[in-house]
């Protein structure tokens, strides 16, 4: 069974920094590609970070360039996104994505407020 668990969520002052962290079971992880999404209140779901299979390419939006940086480890099934410089407008759920598979995590929260 194809399944995503994300986790390293909270609640973090602005300009803070969190790690979040999605472990992947079920598929031979280091053959897809991986991205991370997340959806604020009121909003549609957004891509934040994508990483190819073996990890040589990224792509991230724009409002996160700089600040957010998409990482895996394949022999862990494991992918990574670290979040420096938190803004409140980064605050939503956080998602882990397989495309290929059609798959998503249960998400975790980020919030970001003083």
């Amino acid at each position: 069974q194809v399944q995503l668990v994300e986790s390293g969520g909270g609640l973090v002052q602005p300009g803070g920094s969190l790690r979040l962290s999605c472990a992947a079971f079920g598929f031979t992880f280091a053959t897809y590609t991986m991205s991370w999404y997340r959806q604020a209140p009121g909003k549609e779901r957004e891509l934040v970070a994508v990483m190819s299979s073996a990890g040589r390419s990224t792509n991230y939006a724009n409002s996160v360039k700089g600040r957010f940086t998409i990482s895996r480890d394949n022999a862990k099934n494991m992918v990574y996104l670290q979040m420096n410089s938190l803004k409140p407008d980064d605050t939503a759920v956080y998602y882990c994505h397989v495309a290929a598979r059609n798959t998503w995590g249960q998400g975790t929260q980020v919030t970001v407020s003083s």
